[in-house]
């Protein structure tokens, strides 16, 4: 028998699982079923970028709306959302319906955000809140590990049944989370009005002193991952001669080690030795050190360089959404979807100046990576000095001279 809250967390992994791997069953199969209908290679960019807008609205609004209401019926809504989106994105028959699926999918981008806030909310001390947004983080390199197989195996089948498998999955999970998934937030202010103008938590955000140090330092953290992405097999082609297979072992072995990293090793390792503030610190350095690694034309320094950086990646955005959480107070929800939005728009910027860069020169793009991952180090180091001062001025006795 599952304990009292075995069952909610697996859906809620279960919720994250089935995002992930609609993600990565998109990879290898999404070209090959636009070009089925008739479209060409931008329509695939632009489908990414049309859900990345809509998810850079809607996250933050969802996260804040989740604070107010509740987790569940958040939850409920954008996993069934996303189930229509996918359904509608697989009986597509034109063009425009296929960015119709994208942007409904997009606009329950709140998913992960409220499943992070659901995660913190059953937490009860800060290690188990880092092990919970470990597991999240788990879902991700599982989900990124399969995904891309399973596209391929359904894709082979057909090009629009990967597609028909995610949405069924994402309907299935939302009737699971409707009957079993308890409400979670219960101190959240019932009094204060809804809010429904979406882009207001991100003005907020702007004006935040607090934690705007915090957002600006993840957009910089997703800028740099991204660019890495964007050119991470073009860079394997053209700097050794791999093709798709190389490139895909690699992907594979970089998801299994970001499970096991943050499934495993986040709690029986990282969180046991380390506070998360040198975390922060350490995996934002040992991250640049990998850009700079992936940067040399070496194949052996080179794995090693993706080595360090799926460890201290994977590390990175697990430790970084737990203190943004906690410093929070009583508006995780819109925070963590907050976070989601800046990590849209980081993937919106991110690929268009490595793909400028990598025309003019392949390594660009990972020395570019290092520099920001070095400017995100100095940021946080920065604003920890300045609040350690303030704090200093604050308990220092006022003196009125004589």
């Amino acid at each position: 028998m599952l304990k009292k809250f075995d069952r909610p967390k697996l859906i809620i992994l279960m919720t994250v699982f089935v995002d992930i791997l609609g993600i990565g069953i998109v990879i290898p199969v999404l070209p090959f079923y636009i070009k089925s209908l008739g479209a060409g290679d931008s329509v695939v960019t632009l489908l990414f970028s049309v859900f990345s807008l809509f998810a850079f609205i809607s996250a933050p609004f969802l996260g804040t709306l989740s604070d107010s209401v509740g987790r569940r019926p958040i939850l409920i809504t954008s996993i069934a959302s996303t189930a229509i989106g996918w359904l509608i994105f697989a009986g597509a028959k034109t063009i425009p319906i296929l960015f119709l699926g994208r942007i409904i999918d997009g606009l329950a981008a709140g998913n992960i955000s409220t499943a992070q806030s659901y995660l913190v909310d059953m937490s009860k001390d800060q290690s188990e809140r880092t092990e919970n947004l470990g597991l999240i983080g788990a879902m991700f390199g599982i989900g990124l590990t399969i995904g891309p197989l399973i596209g391929g195996l359904l894709g082979a089948i057909s090009h629009s049944l990967p597609f028909w498998t995610v949405g069924v999955l994402a309907a299935i999970n939302a009737i699971l989370a409707y009957f079993f998934l308890p409400e979670t937030h219960h101190n959240r202010n019932k009094t204060k009005s809804l809010e429904f103008n979406p882009l207001a938590p991100i003005f907020r955000a702007a004006k935040d002193k607090k934690l705007l140090p915090g957002y600006v330092s993840w957009f910089l953290f997703g800028s740099a991952v991204a660019c890495q992405q964007a050119v991470f097999s073009l860079f394997l082609n053209r700097a050794f001669g791999y093709e798709e297979f190389i490139a895909g072992l690699f992907l594979t072995g970089m998801g299994i080690t970001l499970s096991i990293n943050q499934g495993v090793l986040m709690k029986k390792f990282w969180i046991k030795n380390f506070k998360e503030p040198q975390l922060e610190l350490y995996m934002l350095l040992l991250v640049a050190l990998g850009f700079l690694f992936m940067d040399i034309r070496q194949v052996i320094v080179f794995t090693l360089g993706v080595v360090l950086f799926t460890l201290g990646h994977s590390v990175l955005r697990v430790v970084m959404t737990s203190q943004m959480a906690g410093a929070s107070g009583n508006k995780q929800g819109e925070t963590l979807g907050m976070m989601m939005s800046v990590m849209s728009l980081s993937m919106i910027i991110g690929p268009l100046i490595a793909g400028w860069l990598y025309a003019k020169n392949i390594q660009w793009p990972f020395l570019l990576s290092a520099g920001i991952m070095v400017l995100a180090f100095v940021l946080i180091l920065a604003n920890r000095k300045k609040l350690a001062a303030e704090q200093l001025d604050e308990k220092a006795p006022t003196s009125f001279g004589i």
